[in-house]
Formats: C-alpha cells, structure tokens, sequence
C-alpha cells in the first residue's frame, strides 16, 4: 500500500512540474542586404546613396518575434510595431517596399507531439490557415559550443537545396535567371532548455534554439523567461481558408509571377517610377 502511494505521488509532482514547463523567448531578426542596379539610374546614385539604400532596407527586415512554449505546443508571432516606411532615395525617382505574406498578424502554431503546424497567414486581404506536418530537419551535431547570454549552446547545420530565383533590371529590360543552389541552415541550440522547438517551424534538436543563420538572415534569442508568474495560454488558430503547404506554395508561385509581369508592364512608364518588392 505504501509502495503504491509512493508511485502516485511522483506521478502527481511529474504531472505538476509538466505544467509549470513554461517559457517565453524574444527572438530578433536582421537581414544583409547587397541591392544593386544597373543603367543610368545606378550611375546616377553615389556610393554613399546606395549604401543608405542598403541599409534603410535591412531596416524593414529588423523584426522581433515572440515564441511562447510548453514541452509539446508553441505559438510564434511577431510584436506589433509601426509598420516600416517606404525606401525613397534621394537624388532618384524610384521607390523600394517591402512587402510580406501576412506581416504581423501571422501566427504560427507548432504541436511537437502530434509533429504537425498550423500557420495563420494573409494574401491581399484574405487569410489562410497552412495546415501539414513538421518538417524534418536532417541535423547534423556537432561538439562545437558557445556561449549566448547565460547558456552554452550547441551548433547543429542542416542542408537543402532550393531553386532561387534573381531579378535585374538592365536599361528597362527585366530579366529572370532560376538555378538550384543549397542552402545551409546553422542552428544554435540549448540542452539547459530541454525542448525540441524554435523560431518558425525549426524543430527537431535536442534543445531550445536560441540562435539561427539561414543565408543572409540572422534570428537571435536576446531574452528568454522561464516558468512566467501569469500562465501562458496557448491557442492553436482557427480562422482562414485551409490549405496545405504544397498548395499554398503554389498560391504564391502564382502571385509571385503576377507580380512579376506587372513590374514588367510598368517598365516602359513615361514617369519612371519603379517599384522593387522584396518578399512574398
């Protein structure tokens, strides 16, 4: 009898200490950015010009995102912020934006357990929900280890390949050039946090992701808050159209080509004003 009230004692405190396995990390984003132009209107600009081009764009991308987390779900979003100026150069008549799937109202929603996502985006006014397995990651570990803030981390890369797709604009003529290149993601990750999870859909390691380099973008963990005194709720979304993620990859192949021909159309405009979308 003893012995039974024993067992069921440490299953109640392991149940206790599951649902105080909570967190909160504040994750930073920065991109580098090497935009260049040809023709007259790249003559035109100074190299100082080009150089706050850059860097006003780089700008657009510095988001911060939060990951809230329990040992099988999390939500990740990005904090409300005032939305990033449109680039105009001086000295140019052209204009540069940014423009993202969903921006700050996307949530993405990771179940590590049942390995699947939802992510709540929006297209031009309309909102769907992505809904499709994890994907798995074929990390390679390594030893190497450094530190971030008060936690030693662990790297760990993965490699894919892609086909990417670069846009130049030579004396009004657009062009497209598509090649397959390989990708490769380096991860930083933390045992001292024992959960499989991260920023986005990363998953996988054997430890909470605290830093992350995918190309020319950087996502790092400036804050993490464990076990917060007001409890986290975590609400996987339900509003939107439901769609996998082949089929929403489709959905913005096609807006990516429409955008693509009506930056065509505009390049014979008698007003010159370009207009350069990075992003989805």
């Amino acid at each position: 009898m003893k012995k039974t009230v024993t067992i069921l004692s440490l299953l109640m405190v392991t149940s206790l200490m599951a649902q105080k396995f909570q967190g909160k990390a504040i994750y930073k984003t920065s991109m580098k950015m090497n935009f260049k132009m040809g023709g007259d209107r790249a003559n035109a600009m100074s190299d100082d010009q080009k150089a706050k081009m850059n860097a006003n764009l780089a700008k657009q991308f510095q988001k911060t995102f939060v990951l809230t987390f329990d040992k099988v779900s999390s939500i990740y979003k990005e904090k409300k912020s005032l939305n990033a100026p449109v680039v105009r150069p001086k000295g140019g008549n052209m204009t540069f934006q940014v423009m993202g799937g969903g921006g700050g109202n996307d949530v993405y929603y990771k179940n590590i357990k049942e390995n699947r996502f939802v992510n709540k985006t929006e297209i031009m006014g309309k909102l769907f929900l992505i809904k499709d397995k994890l994907t798995k990651y074929d990390w390679k570990l390594t030893s190497e280890t450094k530190n971030i803030g008060v936690h030693t981390c662990y790297k760990a890369t993965y490699t894919r390949q892609e086909d990417r797709t670069n846009m130049s604009v030579e004396n009004g003529e657009v062009t497209q050039k598509t090649e397959k290149v390989d990708v490769v993601t380096t991860a930083w990750y933390t045992p001292s946090i024992a959960v499989s999870n991260g920023p986005r859909g990363y998953n996988g390691l054997p430890g909470l992701i605290l830093e992350l380099r995918e190309g020319n973008e950087t996502i790092i963990c400036s804050e993490i808050v464990m076990n917060p005194k007001d409890k986290i709720t975590i609400e996987e979304p339900t509003k939107g159209k439901v769609v996998s993620q082949e089929k929403y990859r489709k959905i913005m192949d096609k807006k990516s080509k429409d955008m693509m021909e009506k930056f065509k159309s505009r390049r014979g405009s008698k007003g010159r004003n370009v207009e350069i979308m990075i992003g989805g």
